[in-house]
């Protein structure tokens, strides 16, 4: 009984064949292997950064726009619109209130919590009268949004149109605002009964009660109760790369600072740049973010804050 089997030929051909597989087969493998991390990697880093820019830009589309600073690593800073130098590591600034504004879903009508106007003629020096504002529920709300850290009596008046003193204006320079004529109004909330539209100037280092005594007051005004900062922390010299935080929950016209006194929020690990820049009231803020499973792979992401 005779067997067929591989001729001499045959068995050449498939050796070639295997070798010809071994070969290129492992290479394109290898090479679908690494397109699959990289695309991996890139659409981490691109969802992640991209949330970054997104979460910075959301508050600092409620910015007082006279109240960016940035400022150095040394303490000292400067008006962003002024800055000339773009390698100022922190970029600070004042935030009004929009949650409260935006007004009590549950209630109807729905009504903002505090409605951005004084009434001149109800009003005087010790006392300033916001129609349709409820500084009770304002109390309730930013006690939550501060985790009980904050509430009405840690907030500020800034009056639409004023001017505004960048140095001594905002408390940027870790001292409490000395009088109300500065660019933040210090105040508190009348707790009398049916004078929840009523704001009480005090000092803003101590919460005495204080009075707008030359002090210019404006029919418009914006409520806030938090500063923020953003910058990159614990930098690391062999990675050039550190961790992006938001800092929130600090007042600087009573004197805060956002190191001392601010809630940290952790933004993003592997940054590398966190740049700014200012043309007149208009922001540009950039994020680059390098990998740490690649080397020599870094991904940027900008937007532009109106």
């Amino acid at each position: 009984m005779r067997r067929a089997a591989f001729t001499l030929l045959e068995l050449i051909f498939v050796i070639v064949i295997m070798g010809f597989l071994a070969n290129y087969g492992v290479e394109l493998l290898s090479k679908a292997y690494k397109s699959f991390i990289f695309t991996k990697i890139n659409n981490s880093l691109q969802a992640n950064s991209a949330m970054a820019v997104e979460t910075i830009a959301a508050r600092l589309q409620y910015r007082i726009k006279d109240s960016v600073i940035a400022r150095q690593t040394d303490g000292n800073f400067q008006a962003l619109a002024g800055n000339t130098d773009l390698t100022a590591p922190i970029l600070q600034w004042v935030g009004y209130d929009i949650d409260a504004l935006r007004g009590d879903s549950a209630a109807a009508p729905i009504l903002p919590l505090w409605s951005g106007i004084i009434d001149m003629d109800l009003s005087n020096t010790n006392t300033l009268v916001s129609p349709s504002t409820n500084t009770a529920e304002l109390q309730t709300l930013i006690s939550a949004l501060s985790n009980a850290g904050s509430g009405i009596d840690n907030a500020a008046l800034y009056f639409i149109g004023s001017d505004s003193d960048i140095q001594t204006g905002y408390g940027w320079n870790g001292a409490a605002v000395a009088t109300q004529n500065e660019a933040m109004h210090p105040i508190r909330r009348s707790v009398v009964a049916g004078e929840e539209n009523r704001f009480i100037p005090i000092n803003g280092a101590t919460g005495v009660d204080n009075n707008f005594n030359g002090a210019d007051i404006y029919e418009y005004y914006q409520l806030a109760w938090t500063a923020y900062a953003v910058g990159i922390r614990d930098y690391n010299a062999t990675t050039n790369t550190g961790t992006l935080m938001l800092y929130y929950n600090y007042q600087p016209w009573r004197g805060e600072t956002y190191l001392a006194n601010g809630t940290a929020v952790k933004l993003m690990d592997n940054v590398s740049t966190f740049r700014f820049m200012a043309a007149g009231s208009i922001l540009k803020i950039e994020v680059c973010v390098n990998s740490d499973l690649m080397e020599d792979y870094s991904l940027c992401k900008e937007k532009t804050v109106f």
